[in-house]
């Protein structure tokens, strides 16, 4: 079958050069506009489908651009400059706004977020948190888990402590500085707190507070989910071998990431990094898409948005999340 379809498109080929007169060319490939987050739930599976050779395979080729925080990867998608995002709890924001619209899940975060405190300024737990100024950047997977959090404690985040909102590397920085008590973060800006922070300790995880796991992966610009249903299939076609190679061989997939675009971090922190998150396979997730599992965790920190007053009346997951696309094209192959 493989020789008779090289032969017949080297016959078309060969027709095309006889009625024009000039050879044949190859159809180009599809540019793909892509904004990610550096760390393994994020661009790990981008990372590992390019090395792969998934989008040539698909005949895809990608352009991307790396953003701090998932705020400012949307807000390039929303002006145009972007056709797809990777981010994490973001996901949930934007698309309720009806900014971007959600199609494809990586992971579900379920320890990546972490709060950090300095106990010489008197913060060593949870509750201690009360009345103290916390670095962090607003409606991300880090504030998810500080409200959260707050919340178990009986704590208000909106009104009991004072909210620092900056750029997720300069929260950091502002908390290793000793600026400011205590940081709502996520891995892998942990690193860089365990190291330059004298006395630090690490006060909870989103791993102590189920609420406060979030859907990381995929949304579109709107026209071009509107336009380009056909090329977000592709795709998904070469995310999947991606995907899968992560979930059921992930010391094989770290050690591909680590030779290639994750050779800044070690690959004991990119094995953390995998324990912080739930892998499926594609198999896998086409249940979870299908009974509503990818639904109500979106709209988990959606609920989330809008009780620390992001916004109000949101678009539910239930129109802002296409879980067609992926049941469409994992059924195909």
């Amino acid at each position: 079958m493989m020789k008779r379809r090289t032969f017949l498109a080297g016959a078309g080929a060969g027709v095309a050069a006889a009625v024009t007169g000039f050879p044949a060319i190859a159809q180009a490939p599809t540019k793909l506009r892509i904004g990610y987050l550096h760390g393994l739930a994020t661009d790990g599976p981008l990372w590992l489908a390019e090395t792969l050779g998934a989008f040539k395979d698909q005949g895809l080729a990608i352009e991307t651009v790396q953003f701090v925080t998932g705020l400012e990867a949307y807000q390039a998608l929303v002006g145009g400059s972007l056709d797809l995002v990777t981010t994490g709890a973001v996901i949930s924001n934007f698309p309720a706004r009806g900014q971007g619209k959600a199609f494809l899940v990586n992971s579900i975060e379920t320890a990546t977020g972490q709060l950090w405190g300095h106990p010489d300024q008197g913060v060593k737990t949870v509750a201690d948190l009360k009345g103290k100024k916390i670095a962090t950047s607003r409606g991300t997977t880090a504030h998810v888990l500080l409200h959260r959090a707050l919340q178990t404690a009986g704590i208000d985040s909106t009104r009991d402590i004072e909210i620092v909102h900056q750029q997720m590397g300069n929260a950091v920085t502002a908390f290793i500085s000793g600026a400011v008590p205590a940081v709502a973060t996520w891995i892998p800006f942990d690193a860089a707190i365990a190291k330059q922070a004298k006395g630090a300790v690490k006060i909870a995880d989103a791993g102590d507070f189920p609420t406060a796991s979030v859907v990381d992966g995929w949304s579109a610009r709107n026209d071009f989910h509107d336009g380009r249903k056909d090329v977000l299939k592709r795709f998904i076609k070469a995310w999947r071998p991606a995907n899968d190679l992560l979930a059921t061989r992930p010391d094989e997939a770290i050690a591909i990431l680590h030779k290639t675009k994750f050779a800044d971090f070690t690959v004991e922190q990119l094995q953390q990094q995998y324990k912080a998150a739930r892998w499926r396979t594609a198999a896998d997730w086409t249940g979870l898409y299908r009974d509503g599992s990818v639904t109500k965790w979106l709209n988990n920190v959606t609920d989330f948005n809008v009780e620390v007053g992001a916004f109000k009346n949101p678009v539910r997951a239930e129109s802002y999340f296409d879980p067609a696309l992926f049941l469409e094209t994992i059924a195909s192959i």
